[in-house]
């Protein structure tokens, strides 16, 4: 080998280990190896971002579209309820996760899948307390776990055997890995439920919702004609709301008080809550309440259009000793007050009957250059918008679930391949105004594309300088002339190089290795087949290793650490039974 392969395989190394050991975002880490790769002259300029032409990564960007179109118009949000109802325990939560991901999985492409839940999964961890990083990697792992259960289950498969068919004229069937794959799948599962109390991070927000100061009193109403009529409290999810909670209800001027979870809700009903912003913002997503101030739909912008500022009432307001309704505010501001928050005390009374005082905390529905006009206004103190606080689509959420449906149907059975379905969702996601331009280009984490796209340079430099070749070759040469050592051999390199490549790179490297093997030893490349397409489809212990841990990275909070933790020995567990099922199956 010369010096480029071993410059090559430090880099690599020292990658790993700082990720590893540090936080340094894993980005900024692959594209300063990247451009390291081009300084030295290994990797060609020209060459470096060719990764980002990458059909997988230009389908990974669509993606994120439909997922947020599918998050603002509440269908992310109705899908997850759905599928994971109300757990009584992180186990519990777990399983609902983990056990419909896996047999979805098996028939449907992991990553739209995982992309599909991580709004949904991420909002219902919060709205049941349950920390988050002890469900995304669950996510992405019962994914994996499940796309080896089937021949269409992973991208990996089908190009394992496409490779079979025209190089050794085999064609495999859809459940021709399902003996080998679904023992993995359950001992992956188990071994994930039962030790993830201890192998996953724990990592909550260093406050609590219920730490803010700041309590909104914030009124409600329930729709007329809504899906909330007719429920009772707790089965409407209006009970145990994170850092909120519902004061009372007006019922044509009866006022409830101490209100009972078992309480039906009727149409019309004024619900009152008390909480603090985040929980604000949650009432708002709800589909079938809509915020009780009759000034809401006088604002001239649609609300898809809107979002929800805090404003903190100066001593100079000339609102000051006025009630809101008769100070005017919204044909003075241009915006309507919803909520108001006074030294976490409750206010009774409607908000538009509230008087305001200096240091008042209005939070406040308006159009985007609300901000702009009053970020300066003597008249607050202060003015800053409430991330992501958009009011949802409603009306259109079965509309972008539809074009989820369609796009899995048209990628699931091949009708079209998944680039061009992933492009066209994302496409009728923003032509049917299921999401606007601009949350379109927010929706998108670029890091992660970097990352994926980073990598593709850096393993181009793996294959190019020769050392992906050598170390296979070494591998392999251990185990002499048996074909069961030779196939764990395979299926150990296979491992290593899904691990600092990709998935399909270690499998396409892989594929004319077992070749060259099986024909010398005169055995079938069925099983060697089979062992490429666990072991490339089944990484664990990096965030690149596969697309769907690289994405749950930024939702779960994760560090390259966590992966390793738990990825190496879930690794270790999913090659035993792969290997073991291999060799009682075929040898």
């Amino acid at each position: 080998m010369g010096w480029e392969a071993w410059f090559t395989g430090g880099l690599i190394v020292t990658l790993m280990g700082v990720m590893a050991a540090t936080r340094t975002p894993p980005d900024m880490l692959f594209l300063g190896g990247l451009v390291l790769l081009v300084v030295v002259g290994i990797v060609p300029a020209t060459k470096a971002f060719e990764g980002l032409a990458n059909q997988g990564l230009i389908t990974v960007a669509a993606l994120y579209v439909v997922v947020a179109g599918l998050r603002e118009t509440g269908g992310a949000q109705w899908l997850a309820h759905r599928i994971l109802g109300r757990p009584e325990s992180l186990t519990q939560a777990q399983l609902r996760l983990v056990l419909p991901i896996t047999a979805l999985s098996a028939f449907l492409n992991n990553t739209p899948l995982v992309a599909m839940m991580i709004p949904g999964v991420g909002e219902w961890a919060r709205k049941h307390q349950l920390p988050v990083s002890k469900l995304m990697l669950p996510l992405s792992y019962a994914a994996i776990l499940g796309g080896t259960c089937t021949l269409i289950g992973t991208s990996t498969n089908l190009v394992v055997n496409g490779l079979l068919v025209d190089r050794a004229q085999i064609n495999l069937r859809l459940f021709d890995i399902t003996p080998i794959g679904l023992p993995v799948a359950i001992a992956g599962l188990a071994f994930l439920i039962l030790t993830s109390r201890w192998l996953l991070p724990n990592r909550q927000p260093a406050v609590s919702p219920n730490d803010d100061p700041r309590r909104y009193t914030l009124e409600m109403l329930v729709d007329v004609n809504g899906p909330l009529v007719g429920k009772t409290i707790e089965a409407a999810g209006l009970r145990h709301l994170p850092g909120c909670y519902l004061m009372e209800i007006d019922r044509e001027g009866a006022v409830l008080p101490a209100v009972s979870p078992r309480e039906t809700l009727q149409g019309g009903d004024r619900l009152v809550f008390v909480g603090v912003v985040d929980s604000v913002v949650d009432l708002q997503r709800i589909r079938g309440l809509t915020p009780a101030a009759s000034q809401v739909f006088k604002l001239a912008e649609r609300r898809s259009d809107r979002l929800l500022v805090e404003a903190v009432v100066s001593n100079t307001c000339p609102l000051v000793g006025h009630s809101i309704r008769d100070g005017r505010f919204r044909n003075r501001y241009k915006a309507v007050v919803i909520a108001v928050a006074r030294n976490g005390a409750r206010l009774r009374g409607k908000v538009g009957d509230i008087v305001l005082r200096p240091g008042d905390i209005l939070l406040v529905e308006a159009g985007t250059g609300f901000l702009e006009v009053h970020r300066n206004n003597q008249d607050f103190f202060l003015v800053s918008p409430v991330p992501d606080s958009t009011p949802l689509r409603h009306e259109r959420a079965l509309l972008a679930l539809g074009i989820l449906a369609a796009m899995v149907v048209l990628a699931g059975f091949n009708i079209i391949d998944m680039f061009d379905a992933a492009l066209l969702a994302a496409a009728l996601m923003i032509l049917t105004r299921c999401l606007s331009v601009a949350g379109a280009r927010q929706s998108i984490d670029w890091s992660v594309l970097l990352v994926i796209a980073a990598a593709f340079g850096i393993g181009s430099a793996l294959q190019s300088t020769g050392l992906a070749l050598e170390v296979a070759m070494g591998i392999v040469g251990l185990a002499g002339d048996s074909p069961a050592l030779n196939l764990v051999m395979i299926y150990l390199a296979t491992v290593l190089f899904t691990a600092v490549i990709n998935n399909n790179a270690a499998a396409l490297l892989m594929f004319p290795i077992a070749q060259a093997v099986t024909a010398s030893l005169d055995t079938s490349i069925v099983p060697f087949a089979m062992a490429i397409m666990m072991a490339a489809s089944a990484e664990f212990s990096t965030p690149i290793g596969y697309q769907t841990n690289l994405m749950v990275y930024g939702p779960g909070g994760y560090r390259f650490s966590d992966y390793l933790r738990i990825g190496l020995p879930l690794n270790g567990v999913v090659g035993c039974v792969s290997l073991g099922m291999i060799l009682w199956l075929y040898f």
